[in-house]
Order: structure tokens, then sequence, then C-alpha cells
């Protein structure tokens, strides 16, 4: 693969299948690519009919801008997408092909790995030990083509496979309603606000939207059509959510993005209302009712999250700073 750039830093990782683990890290900001494939075994050239034979693991290789995403961050996501007490497999898929592995480059990443993975430890998240190896890199083969974004290729049986695997479930178990380990804006809290303060510091539609799982009207909301540079964040909770980078033209008349700002602070459920299978997307912890993500988007990550512009406030590049948010504010900065 061609590097991204000079300033370009790449993390190995293996959990479990790797169309799961591209999807899941492919979505975070900061991460320009990423690629499925064998690593950690020996012999040259393994492929998907052999490579468990020569010992390689399913892995991605994350290829990111250290400016905008750290390593450190990138291992949180890591462990929140994983089991890692599992040493036999990953979820529905068993074997040692299967297990979850963190692959250091260099002495600083082995560093880092080894105080995350002691710090989950002892965090009492898990009531069975962390099983995640930590290995020094060594080679990386891509995975066949048809491997590639497997889950953009191929939308429905990459869902029926994902909820059959049983890792949404775990994740939702283990992880609801908590903070990544690694807070994604160390300098604020969130949180949702009572019921009286909510009344009176929204509108009806925001209230409706946000707290009932109301729907504005598509082409007459505040932020469709908004161009302007900057990040959306909970109208309710102040959350940061989405920014103008990853927002485009979905034609539907509701502001839509391509992915998260942070992918720790929203939280995706099963929608079965109105007779039809959704995925709700609300923010993780104000709770607020955003809209909902489909399989329909562009490059890079084949999602449309389809938001209610009465669950955003947006606040321009100009003034980030100003509000609390001037860790995103090199997002926005010309290279």
């Amino acid at each position: 693969m061609d590097p991204m750039n000079a300033k370009t830093r790449i993390a190995t990782l293996a959990g479990g299948c790797f169309w799961c683990v591209e999807s899941d890290l492919e979505k975070a900001p900061g991460v320009l690519k990423v690629v499925s494939g064998y690593t950690g075994g020996s012999g040259e050239n393994p492929t998907y009919e052999n490579y468990g034979k020569k010992g390689y693991v399913e892995a991605v290789q994350v290829f990111y801008d250290p400016s905008k995403i750290r390593y450190e961050k990138l291992l949180d996501l890591f462990w929140r997408h994983i089991d890692p007490t599992d040493a036999g497999g990953q979820f529905g898929d068993r074997g040692p092909y299967y297990r979850s592995v963190i692959f250091y480059h260099d002495g600083k990443q082995k560093r880092i790995a080894e105080k995350s993975r002691d710090a989950l430890g002892k965090s009492g998240r898990f009531d069975k030990p962390i099983a995640t190896e930590i290995r020094e890199f060594t080679r990386f083969y891509d995975a066949e083509g048809y491997h590639q974004d497997y889950y953009k290729k191929n939308p429905l049986r990459y869902k029926s496979y994902r909820q059959g695997s049983g890792r949404d479930q775990f994740l939702e178990k283990i992880w609801k309603n908590d903070q990544c380990t690694i807070p994604p804006a160390p300098a604020k809290a969130y949180k949702k606000p009572d019921k009286k303060s909510l009344e009176k510091k929204l509108t009806p539609l925001q209230y409706e939207v946000t707290q009932k799982e109301g729907t504005e009207s598509a082409f007459q909301n505040e932020y469709w059509n908004n161009k302007k540079e900057g990040i959306y964040v909970d109208v309710a909770s102040g959350e940061p959510l989405f920014s103008s980078l990853d927002k485009y033209d979905s034609g539907t008349g509701w502001p839509s993005f391509t992915r998260p700002l942070d992918p720790g602070l929203v939280v995706e459920k099963k929608d079965n209302s109105f007779f039809t299978q959704r995925t709700e997307v609300k923010s993780r912890y104000g709770g607020s009712h955003l809209g909902h993500v489909f399989p329909d988007g562009p490059a890079p990550t084949g999602l449309r999250y389809c938001m209610n512009s009465a669950a955003l406030r947006f606040i321009p590049k100009e003034e980030l700073e100003k509000e609390g948010y001037g860790q995103y504010v090199n997002l926005f900065e010309k290279k």
C-alpha cells in the first residue's frame, strides 16, 4: 500500500473477524485507511484458505494521522470492539487464528500497549484476566480483494453475520452507558440535564426530537444545507458528535454525515418502530435521540448518519476555542 504521507503512522491489530475490526476502526476520526490481512505466522503469501495452518491471525493495519488521533485512543477503541478475555477466538469465530493480538511496531507502541492492557485489567470491567497478546510486528499480508471493505460491498450479508456472531450483544452488555478508558474530551464532563432543565433549555421541537424520539421535517430544518466549517454537538449535553468535514448532501433534506466525530460518544441501537428495522443513533451521555444510520452512504465509510437538526447545535470553527472545544481546532487547519 502506498503511504498516505510522511506523517502517517500504522497500527496492526487483531480482534477476530477482520471484516468487523476494519468496519469499527475505519470510522474513527483521524483514521485514513484500514486494510484487512494476515500477520503473525510463518511462511510467505498466506491466503484465506491456508493462513490458519501457517499460524497467521486475521488482523488489520490502521493507517492514521497522529495529529488527529493518538495511538492510545486507537487502542481504547480497539478494546471497546473485542472481547479481550477470550483466548480461544472472538465471539462466534473460534480458533487461534481469531485470537486478539496487538502487534507493536516499535518500543513506544509496546510500552503504550502494555500500559493500556494493564489499565484495562485493573479497571474491574471484566471478571476474567485480559488474554490479548502483545507481540512484535514482523510482516503483514493484505487479504484478498473481496475481503477489503466487506461491510460496504456486502452490507446485508455483513449485517447478518455480525448479528449472528454475538459481537454487538457482548459489547452492548459490557460498555453500555460507560465512557472510554481515555475520555474523548477530558476537559469536559458530559451528562444529561434533569427533566426540568431540559424543558427550560430546549425548544418544544428540540425536546420532542431528543427526548421523545421525534423527527423534524425534511428540508425545513436548520442545518440540512449548512455548509460552514465547524462541529455539531448534542443540543442537550454538549457532547461533540459530528464534523462538517464529514458532512455531505444526501438529498434527503436532513443533515447527513459519513461518520461521528468520536465513535465513543454515540450509541447505536436497533429500532423496530414503523414496521421496519433501523439503527437508531443516540448520544452516549445525554441519551438524546439524534436520528438513524443507514448503510447507503459514500466513501470512506459507506454509512449515512441521518440526523435531526433539532438534536444538534452547530459551533463554527472560529468559536471552538471559546466554546471549550479547542481540541478540535486542528481539524480545520489547512495543510
